[in-house]
């Protein structure tokens, strides 16, 4: 057995030497094919990976070109800026323009120019004469007076003589009644100079009685006053046109306009004079706005009652505080005319019941098949500062603590480093 194995391995070494050429070729194909095969499987998963990142880095390239900002978005944006910025300028500028109205007198503001009673006394025939244009401007006229139903009354008395009582009553009644009726078909609304406000205190008013302070201050309040009444007599306007009689016009009547707690119905001289409200004692109602005077506004308090065609109330309420157009041509009365809008009354609280027409305060007026309601709204009324304080007399700001007229020019003007203000 010994021989046979060294036989065999002779035999091997006999083929090694043989075949020794072979032997390397052949180390290196095994070595090549151990290489070769994970490095195959290696390539596979690493070109898989690599498609996958990269497929990953061509949406996070393409996304973020799509979401790239535009070289023109600093641009944009600063318009963007810009028109935030003038919206707000425009609020301001129509608030002030809001306050920047006609006067009745310009010679009166901030002080008068004039320190005789004279001046005083044509600002009273002015004031009234104003409230007569407004009355015109609707066409308002008032119901029967007794004196003159009696009137016609009696001359019918006369022509009816000898008849029986009965009969001379329904006529009395039926004449009577057509007066009523024929006045009511003449007016677009019924409403009285004398139930406007101011109307009374200024046919009445005596310079003497008060002196130079307290009657321009009178002039100051029931100018702010007149403003007020010009808004309710517009809102009528509006409401009313194209009617051309008190029976189809949706407002009614205007029962009246007052400035004091007590309604429209209070006094009409001198306590029913505007005021500012600075704290709730001055207040008509308590506002659930909360507004009171301060630096920026100041506030006064109205009340007015209408009769109103019932389908109309929601109408007449939002017509008052719809915004108005106003003519201005400075505080002198002689620049250039422009065209503002005002937007200043707010609705604090309404109360409206049915009209009975035999009651004693509506049996002279005929308001036509509607039903109709009487309708009583308390409101606020807003006034920007910056644009009337340069002809607020200065006892009116004192006793709203506001600093005297000089200091508040010489602050502006520091304020806007010597230039006008553009408002």
């Amino acid at each position: 057995m010994v021989d046979f194995k060294l036989g065999n391995i002779g035999q091997g070494l006999k083929f090694l030497k043989d075949y020794s050429s072979l032997v390397v070729p052949i180390i290196l194909v095994i070595v090549a094919v151990l290489i070769f095969v994970p490095t195959q499987l290696v390539s596979g998963k690493l070109k898989k990976e690599m498609s996958n990142e990269s497929l990953k880095r061509g949406k996070r390239i393409e996304s973020a070109r799509s979401s790239a900002v535009s070289k023109q978005q600093p641009s944009v944006e600063q318009q963007y800026q810009q028109s935030f910025a003038d919206d707000a300028n425009q609020i301001e500028q129509t608030a002030r323009q809001s306050s920047r109205r006609a006067l009745l007198s310009y010679k009166i503001f901030p002080e008068p120019k004039d320190k005789s009673a004279l001046i005083f006394e044509e600002y009273s025939r002015q004031f009234r004469d104003a409230l007569d244009r407004l009355s015109d401007r609707v066409n308002a006229m008032d119901c029967p007076t007794e004196e003159e139903l009696s009137a016609t009354v009696q001359g019918s008395n006369r022509q009816t003589k000898g008849r029986g009582t009965g009969a001379t009553n329904d006529r009395q009644a039926l004449i009577r009644d057509g007066l009523c009726r024929a006045r009511a078909e003449t007016a677009w609304v019924y409403a009285n100079p004398a139930d406007l406000g101011g109307y009374e205190f200024w046919e009445e008013y005596k310079f003497y009685d008060v002196g130079l302070k307290d009657a321009t201050d009178d002039c100051w309040y029931w100018q702010v006053g007149y403003w007020i009444i010009e808004d309710i007599i517009d809102t009528i306007a509006k409401l009313n046109y194209g009617s051309r009689s008190v029976f189809t016009s949706p407002v009614k009547r205007l029962v009246g306009i007052s400035f004091v707690a007590g309604g429209s119905q209070g006094t009409k001289t001198d306590g029913d004079r505007p005021g500012y409200v600075v704290s709730g004692q001055e207040a008509v109602a308590t506002p659930w706005t909360t507004r009171v005077c301060n630096d920026d506004i100041d506030v006064v308090h109205l009340s007015v009652t209408v009769v109103v065609s019932a389908k109309d109330i929601l109408s007449f309420m939002t017509e008052l505080c719809n915004a108005k157009e106003h003519i201005f041509k400075g505080f002198s009365g002689q620049q250039q005319q422009r065209t503002y809008k005002h937007n200043q009354i707010t609705i604090l609280e309404s109360n409206f019941g049915a009209v009975e027409p035999y009651a004693t305060e509506h049996e002279l007026y005929r308001y036509g098949e509607d039903a109709v309601v009487e309708l009583e709204l308390i409101c606020e009324y807003i006034f920007n500062r910056r644009g009337y304080d340069e002809i607020k007399p200065a006892s009116v700001m004192e006793s709203l603590g506001q600093q005297p007229l000089e200091k508040t020019a010489a602050n502006s003007k520091a304020g806007t480093g010597g230039r006008p203000d553009p408002f």
